[in-house]
């Protein structure tokens, strides 16, 4: 007969295999939703910058804001973050250990690059700030199992 050790006292219950791989898959398929979505994010970003670079009459500004930039500079901002989104969003796809730390990082950029945006396009902008929430949330939920080396 084969005994099984109790749990000590306070400690978590261990999960069965079953709900383990149940979790895992999850997050997984929040990663590759995450990847997806920075790959439009990063798309819809460079013709945002585009069309905000080609011509100033394109977004109309908002009242006064405390930090303004003219639209150029927002253009040739959102054109850079978006490329990288696109990188960073194969990445993800790829499922490469570094694409995970660069997308947190970039989310965190256009979240707040974002928030500066709203003068300009303030539906779009909550939109897309709370996209990125999500993909940082995603990606920041990932957890290695011990001995992969990922």
């Amino acid at each position: 007969m084969t005994q099984h050790a109790a749990p000590a006292p306070g400690a978590p219950a261990p999960r069965s295999p079953r709900a383990a791989d149940r979790h895992r898959s999850w997050v997984t398929g929040g990663i590759v939703f995450a990847g997806v979505l920075l790959l439009c994010n990063g798309a819809l970003a460079v013709l945002q910058g585009i069309a905000a670079v080609a011509e100033d009459d394109v977004y109309a500004r908002i009242g006064s804001y405390v930090y303004e930039m003219n639209l150029t500079g927002w253009g040739v901002l959102h054109i850079v973050l978006g490329a990288l989104a696109l990188v960073i969003g194969y990445g993800l796809l790829k499922d490469l250990a570094w694409a995970r730390f660069a997308g947190i990082l970039l989310a965190s950029l256009s979240l707040v690059a974002q928030f500066l945006f709203l003068p300009y396009a303030p539906v779009w902008a909550v939109v897309m700030m709370a996209l990125d929430v999500f993909v940082i949330w995603s990606l920041a939920s990932r957890q290695e199992e011990a001995g992969t080396g990922l």
